[in-house]
Order: structure tokens, then C-alpha cells, then sequence
């Protein structure tokens, strides 16, 4: 048996994000696809490095892990082959671009960048010198997913696509923290749509855009803004294609807790629903449909020649080795530069200047601005 392929990490920042990340990597799995080493922790002091190796993979330190009190040190560890960067979006641009120019593939988390302009620097770069660069959205690389278009654009299970509502939403009470916090400091990238709202565009294109396509749906936007940060923003998605249009209604806001069904897509046959702990990890579909006289009625001349699917369908995922789920892109990203590729099949860089055009376009809508935007997008 060919070995499995292996990366050696190197962690900028040591948040939330990356204590999930590297205790993903860390577990045992029987169905992992590749070796994940945690080579190095960069950290703004070498102790702050040491106390997140200590609580958040304990196993590892005494194995010989790099702990640094900056981030170029890890860029330049001869030992590591990728840099995982967990940063704020704001830090986003430059890591990435330091890393890349010392010679390392690089996994940055979403969003890519504070705006469109910096992602397509960061873009350039990497294709200049020749190395694999993601940005790290991980739903996408969710068993979930594949089942989803395999049901809406493949099955058609729901008939034509009408309309969808996706809603990632948390309740974030800003006016308690510091000034200074990335979730209120606009210099940082606050508000709502680059830290959750993506996820709720991300379902939007999934559902409503068949595979291979890549479309430019009309962008209708609105933020309430507090301090010039959004707390809230609307997002309405406008596909003008025959014999209908297509619409998703895309929102997120920081001032109240998305239920546990996040997102509903609507079919001539029935509605499809997703569900989870919230937008990013999402763990169930369910399927329903409209009684069959109802879809005879709405012209499905194909329904009495083929196996009717019941009324209700359901289907669960759930992680055997427990987990988040960032074991799959780092898998495929694993993959990927084993087989010589410099960016990813499932999120290419081309996807990711789309993704950053569009929050650029509902931000210039909807109102917020960052100084990095300068002049205005």
C-alpha cells in the first residue's frame, strides 16, 4: 500500500480557530486520507505558544514542536511545509504574502482577506512563485455538502430551484468589549458579513448554482450599522435565468442566535432544509415534499414513470472520531500538493476573488467600509 501523503503545519495565532484546527489534525482517525504533523506554533510570545501546545495537544509537547514568539519565525522553520493562518481578517494579507515569499504552501481562513483587492495580491503572489494556497473554507469540504448537490443539482430532488433563505446569525453582546476587539475594531474587518455572513452566501451559491457553473447573480444589499461596524446585513441573490428566476435571501447579525435550521431551499417538488449547531457545521438534511397530486399538478409529466421518494427524507453526519471537521480540507489539501496542484478543485482561487468581489459589492450597498478599502471599493 503507497503511504499517506504528510504535511508538516506551521499555526499563526493561537484563537478559538486554530485551537480547533490543531486539535482536529491531532486525532486518530481510521479513515484519514493523510499525516498531519503540528510542526510549529507562532504566537506573539514564546510562552503564549508553549501554554497553546499545552492545552491544546498536549500529546505533542514533548514530541519536539517548535514553540516561537512571532509569526516569521514559523514562515522560516525549515521543517514546515504549509502555514495555517488564524489571524484576523485584517492580518489576512500580509501573513499569507510573507509566508508565500519564504517559501511555504499556506491554508488561510475565511475570509481570504479584508477585501477583493488584497485577495487578488495574495492571488498573484502564490501563482508567481509556485505554491498551493487556500482559503480556509472548510463547510465546503463537509460529506454534507456533496450530498447536498448530489440532491438539489444531480437528483433534482426537490424539483426546480426557486428560492432559498440561509441565516447565520449569533448573539455577540459588542458593547461589552473592548474597543479594540476584532469584532468591533473596523480596522480588524468587523461585523456580521466577512465573519458569519460568508457562511450564508457560501449556502446560497451551493444551492443555487448547479456544480462547474459560475454565475453573477444580481447583488441587492442593506446593513445596520453601529460605529460603523454591521450588526446586521440583508443579502437578496437575483439569478435571471429562463424558464424562472432564482432568488436567495442571505442574512446574518450579530444581535440574535440563528435557530438550528439555518437554511431552506424551495423547489417545485418540495423544500429542502439544513441544520446544525450553526451555519459552519452543519449535520443534517430534510427533505420534504409536496404531496404528489400537488407535484403532478405543477407539471412533473416524469413523476409515474420513476420510484416515488417518500415524503420525508432525512440524512445525519456525524463525525465517528469526533471533531469539527477540518481534517477534510486538510486532507485534500494534503492531496492536492501530493498530485503537484497549486490550489484547490473544491475552493479554487478563482472562487475566492468571486466570493471577496461579492462582499465587496454588498459592503459598498449595504454601507460598511474598512480603512483598507481606501480609496472606496
Amino acid at each position: 500500500m503507497e503511504s499517506l501523503p504528510e504535511l508538516r503545519w506551521g499555526i499563526v495565532a493561537t484563537g478559538m480557530i486554530a485551537s480547533w484546527f490543531v486539535t482536529d489534525l491531532s486525532l486518530p482517525r481510521e479513515d484519514a486520507r493523510a499525516r498531519h504533523i503540528i510542526q510549529a506554533v507562532g504566537a506573539r510570545s514564546e510562552a503564549k505558544a508553549q501554554s497553546f501546545v499545552k492545552s491544546f495537544v498536549p500529546e505533542l509537547e514533548q514530541s519536539g514542536i517548535a514553540c516561537y514568539g512571532s509569526y516569521d519565525a514559523v514562515y522560516n522553520d525549515p521543517n514546515v511545509d504549509i502555514v495555517y493562518i488564524a489571524t484576523p481578517h485584517a492580518f489576512h494579507k500580509q501573513n499569507c504574502i510573507d509566508a508565500i515569499n519564504a517559501g511555504k504552501h499556506v491554508l488561510c481562513e475565511k475570509p481570504f482577506t479584508i477585501n477583493a483587492r488584497e485577495a487578488e495580491e495574495v492571488v498573484e503572489a502564490a501563482r508567481q512563485k509556485g505554491f498551493f494556497v487556500m482559503e480556509g473554507m472548510w463547510t465546503r469540504f463537509f460529506p454534507i455538502v456533496e450530498k447536498l448537490k448530489q440532491l438539489l443539482h444531480k437528483e433534482r430532488v426537490i424539483g426546480e430551484i426557486n428560492r432559498m433563505f440561509a441565516d447565520f446569525s449569533l448573539d455577540m453582546p459588542l458593547r461589552d468589549l473592548p474597543s479594540t476587539s476584532r469584532l468591533r475594531d473596523v480596522a480588524l474587518g468587523a461585523g456580521s458579513l466577512l465573519d458569519i455572513g460568508i457562511y450564508s452566501l457560501t449556502w446560497g451559491l451551493l444551492s443555487l448554482e448547479p456544480p462547474g457553473t459560475s454565475e453573477k447573480p444580481e447583488i441587492l444589499a442593506i446593513q445596520t450599522l453601529s460605529d460603523g461596524v454591521d450588526i446586521s446585513s440583508a443579502v437578496l441573490l437575483q439569478y435571471h435565468d429562463a424558464p424562472g428566476a432564482r432568488q436567495g435571501v442571505i442574512t446574518s447579525s450579530v444581535l440574535h442566535k440563528t435557530d438550528d435550521i439555518f437554511a431552506r431551499v424551495e423547489g417545485s417538488k418540495g423544500t429542502l432544509f439544513l441544520s446544525g449547531s450553526g451555519a459552519s457545521m452543519p449535520d443534517r438534511i430534510k427533505v420534504s415534499l409536496k404531496p404528489l397530486n400537488a407535484r403532478q399538478d405543477m407539471g412533473d409529466k416524469n413523476t409515474e414513470c420513476v420510484d416515488i421518494p417518500k415524503a420525508e427524507m432525512s440524512f445525519a453526519f456525524q463525525e465517528k472520531c469526533g471533531g469539527k471537521g477540518f481534517y477534510y480540507e486538510a486532507d485534500c489539501i494534503a492531496l492536492d500538493i501530493a498530485a503537484g496542484k497549486m490550489e484547490s478543485s473544491i475552493m479554487p482561487l478563482n472562487e475566492t476573488l468571486r466570493v471577496m468581489k461579492m462582499l465587496d459589492l454588498i459592503r459598498k450597498q449595504g454601507g460598511a467600509k474598512f480603512p483598507q478599502d481606501l480609496p472606496y471599493v
